[in-house]
């Protein structure tokens, strides 16, 4: 790897702008995981209960036995990344080795080894572990390069929306894909999956390699030094975290995510339940219904990002969330003749879907920012692990909470080779309350907690200020 001249002229100056090629190598970064996530998000727990023969309750179980693990995984990946010393720095050796694991292990997700309940569950238990292991592996030390890239207010902002441009595009090509593949293999729905994942895994690797090379020389130029020489913070894991909780800002912005995140994936659980259960349509609307959801978020984002550096952050994540909680509970009201509203609906929840990507992703880098202020180190690892620990505890509690629903309430699995069966009046209603008054109540939790969130950007400005004349010191 070499340093490019533009960008190492970077080193001095470490709030300069970014190249539109740094920036679109970033966000290339994100579109395996978003894909994987998206299709995970979207299938899994339809694929266990309609192709495996899971029952809801053992299949929403699968995932939450998978995320215990990743209470343990995440942040001990995060400090052993801001540990890490190499000649390609503290993240890079995680993304480089980790991204080919990452992609097999996508694919053995969606296999059906066997026709035993128990068995299943133990081959996904196992599987889901080892997925979630190599996903932190190449996600959480890219999603920490943020801070080391720029320490611009709104270069962080623009910087994400390119992260996320690729995230939701990377969403929008997993659903276009698998409306292809599922068309094209119609009657072998292991084979559909299959086929499905194995083309989204080699995207995925290539996409990270890509990330690597684009961005490694801006991130060399911005620390003024050879990042294998960087000082490793040995400062115990225990007090790593007793540290990080007493950051508040911090705090604010995990329960921000959090409360975000799962409105995300239980609407993204339920959605197949509602197209085919409550509306009536085929399988195949249900992707169109997404696809209305995450276009409309993906435009957003560079909307929502210009309007950021005018009224700040906080303002962007009220209007978003507004606009997210009127559609869903639209949703609820929804009668299944009703099918251009249901589109409409998906619209504007898309315009609200946006800010939840951007904006608690976009406050991460400042509340390192204050730690380091703080503290007097950097430890992006640590504050990035628990940011994906949550994206995935969110996914998994999302699929547990829809899958002991459907149970409680009666849902009918599907068995092979037989037509869809009618479900009770007590699992349509089930259905509605998860895409309903169930992600309602976390959006609205999230909006507390963005009214409390201290960082304005006058407030980071000081933090800078502060951070230059502490490393003038340092020099002289």
């Amino acid at each position: 790897m070499t340093r490019s001249s533009a960008d190492s002229g970077s080193a001095s100056n470490p709030v300069a702008k970014l190249s539109l090629t740094t920036k679109l190598a970033y966000g290339a970064g994100d579109l395996g995981p978003a894909m994987t996530a998206n299709i995970l998000a979207f299938f899994l727990l339809f694929f266990f209960t309609n192709v495996a023969g899971l029952n809801p309750a053992l299949a929403g179980s699968i995932l939450l036995i998978g995320k215990v693990w990743d209470a343990i995984n995440d942040p001990i990946v995060g400090v052993l990344s801001d540990r890490t010393q190499s000649r390609w720095g503290r993240r890079y050796p995680w993304m480089i080795f980790g991204a080919v694991p990452f992609g097999l292990l996508f694919i053995v997700q969606w296999l059906v080894p066997s026709t035993n309940a128990w068995v299943l569950f133990a081959y996904y238990v196992l599987v889901s572990i080892l997925f979630n292991v190599a996903y932190t592996a190449v996600n959480l030390p890219y999603t920490a390069l943020t801070p080391e890239l720029t320490q611009d207010y709104n270069e962080r902002t623009s910087l994400n929306s390119f992260r996320f441009a690729f995230s939701l595009g990377g969403s929008i090509v997993s659903l276009i894909l698998a409306q292809i593949i599922f068309s094209q293999l119609a009657g072998n729905p292991v084979g559909q999956y299959v086929a499905l994942a194995s083309i989204c895994a080699v995207l995925s690797i290539a996409s990270l390699f890509w990330c690597v090379w684009g961005t490694w020389s801006r991130s060399y130029a911005a620390t003024g030094r050879d990042q294998g020489e960087q000082a490793a913070d040995n400062t115990p894991f225990a007090e790593q975290l007793r540290i990080a909780f007493r950051n508040r800002p911090f705090l604010y912005v995990i329960g921000i995510y959090l409360c975000s995140w799962l409105g995300v994936q239980v609407t993204a659980a339920i959605i197949p339940y509602f197209v085919v259960n409550w509306m009536g349509q085929p399988a195949a609307v249900f992707t169109q219904v997404a696809l209305a959801v995450q276009g409309t978020a993906l435009i957003m984002l560079f909307v929502w990002d210009a309007i950021s550096h005018r009224v700040g952050k906080k303002a962007v994540y009220f209007m978003g969330m507004v606009l997210w909680i009127a559609a869903q509970a639209g949703l609820f009201f929804l009668q299944p003749d009703q099918i251009g509203l249901m589109y409409g609906l998906a619209v504007v929840a898309g315009l609200g879907v946006s800010t939840a990507y951007l904006i608690p992703w976009s406050m991460m880098p400042d509340v390192i920012d204050l730690d380091e202020l703080q503290t007097g180190k950097r430890r992006e690892g640590v504050f990035y692990g628990f940011m994906v620990l949550l994206q995935k505890i969110g996914l998994a509690i999302g699929l547990f909470l829809v899958g002991q629903a459907l149970e409680i309430s009666g849902f009918q699995e599907s068995v092979a080779g037989q037509p869809i069966p009618i479900q009770p009046d007590s699992a349509l209603l089930a259905i509605r309350i998860s895409i309903g008054p169930l992600p309602t109540i976390c959006l609205v939790l999230g909006l507390i907690l963005a009214y409390f969130y201290p960082i304005t950007r006058t407030v980071h400005a000081e933090i800078l200020l502060k951070l230059a004349e502490r490393h003038q010191q340092q020099e002289g």
